[in-house]
């Protein structure tokens, strides 16, 4: 077990977030001797990141709390190509105004885990196509590319698992890598950044930065790269059966989100505290060690601890409270995610079916009527059992509103308009 003399390498130890480093002793003197700048590259495919992304974002966090300085690095630039890293297929590409919007959705999901400003330690947020867009192309093949050898760009896992599978690899996917490793080039000549983290997929990548650095003199640059993570079943973090854990509380409520990190499963009640909290290691120790029932408490905990970082105390409390009333008390919590409807429409009578798909506990018709058929849809907490049923104003029931519910932890309020 390696003995660790810098802070920021002890917590990354401590807490799991070490997969591997290309230098350890190395970075180590680094982080003991000097305010280390360190980036994390994040493209811009969505208008928000999702909880598959937070073990990088929690990486920032611990790197300025240990009196570092984070770059979170916009890829502006490198959306246009998509990363083809294990991917079966290439990514749709997106237009600059779709990438744009992206990145003006990404920007707010950071504001409560790193602080951003012009002292020594505060964070950097940068956008890849400031010097991405600009590159004369055979002049950028003369003075980088030439570094890059083809043949070992093949052999790294992520181009070799696409063609072992005899699926296509465009060139223009190829050109990923090498824009990738001169990004970390053009922030060290910027910023003075001496470490790339990412997810361990990210290895190959981050190391051809590294090589290509040294080929274009710059200093000793270094890679640390994170465990790639799933759930004990083996689930990917960051999804579920409906879609993606969004971090943007539009496009998920902080109740959602609360409630996603309370179903976790209890194996991973630890790591994931370890990893997503920044609670003290004894309390970690405490809460990991609860068993039967009691191993709900520090779920929790979890779950209240993780939606407190991300949006704030009060909406944590808040809900945990929803869910306290929802399930302990049986009660209507007006705090549950609600969906509006025309109230027109409740007049005239809304198949139960299009209702659920409306209120996003359902993507289709025909995943409501699998619902209904194995009795897991409840309307105003009575089963539904005809997926024929039409819902109209007679059913608003206290405080006007009608009551989904899908299985027993998924509520939403219909609430006329």
């Amino acid at each position: 077990m390696p003995t660790f003399k810098s802070e920021f390498l002890r917590v990354m130890h401590e807490r799991g977030f070490i997969h591997q480093i290309s230098d350890e002793s190395g970075l180590d003197d680094l982080f003991a001797t000097e305010v280390v700048t360190a980036y994390i590259g994040f493209d811009a495919t969505a208008k928000s990141l999702h909880a598959g992304s937070l073990i990088q974002i929690m990486m920032l966090h611990w790197m300025q709390k240990t009196g570092h300085r984070p770059i979170a690095l916009m890829g502006g630039g490198t959306t246009m190509i998509g990363d083809p890293s294990f991917k079966d297929e290439a990514r749709k590409l997106l237009t600059v105004e779709d990438i744009q919007s992206n990145l003006t959705g990404i920007r707010k999901n950071f504001a409560r885990y790193i602080r951003f400003g012009d002292s020594p330690r505060d964070a950097v947020m940068v956008n890849n196509a400031d010097w991405l867009l600009d590159i004369k192309y055979v002049s950028f093949l003369r003075d980088v590319g030439r570094h890059f050898s083809v043949n070992r760009m093949l052999s790294f896992d992520s181009v070799k698992l696409r063609l072992d599978r005899e699926q296509s690899l465009s060139f223009l996917e190829f050109n990923y890598m090498i824009l990738q490793a001169y990004d970390f080039v053009e922030l060290n000549r910027r910023y003075g950044c001496r470490l790339q983290m990412g997810g361990s997929d990210q290895w190959g990548n981050i190391v051809s930065g590294i090589d290509l650095g040294h080929r274009m003199d710059t200093p000793q640059l270094f890679a640390l790269t994170t465990p790639l993570l799933t759930t004990a079943s083996g689930a990917k973090m960051g999804k579920t059966a409906s879609g993606a854990v969004w971090l943007d509380p539009e496009m998920m409520s902080p109740y959602d989100f609360w409630q996603y990190w309370r179903n976790t499963e209890d194996a991973d009640v630890g790591r994931f505290l370890k990893l997503y909290t920044t609670l003290p290691l004894d309390e970690v120790a405490r809460l990991e060690k609860l068993g039967g029932a009691e191993i709900n408490d520090a779920k929790k905990v979890l779950a209240t601890e993780i939606t407190a970082m991300l949006h704030g105390r009060e909406a944590a409390e808040q809900a945990a409270e929803t869910a306290r009333k929802t399930f302990e008390e049986g009660a209507l919590a007006e705090t549950l995610p609600s969906v509006d409807v025309p109230a027109a429409a409740l007049e005239q009578g809304i198949g139960i079916l299009s209702l659920f798909v409306t209120a996003g506990l359902a993507a289709s018709n025909g995943e409501a009527r699998r619902h209904i058929q194995g009795g897991a849809v409840r309307l105003n907490d009575e089963p539904v059992r005809d997926d024929r049923r039409t819902v109209t104003r007679a059913d608003l029931g206290d405080g006007g509103v009608i009551k989904l519910s899908l299985g027993k932890k998924k509520h939403i309020l219909v609430r006329p308009a």
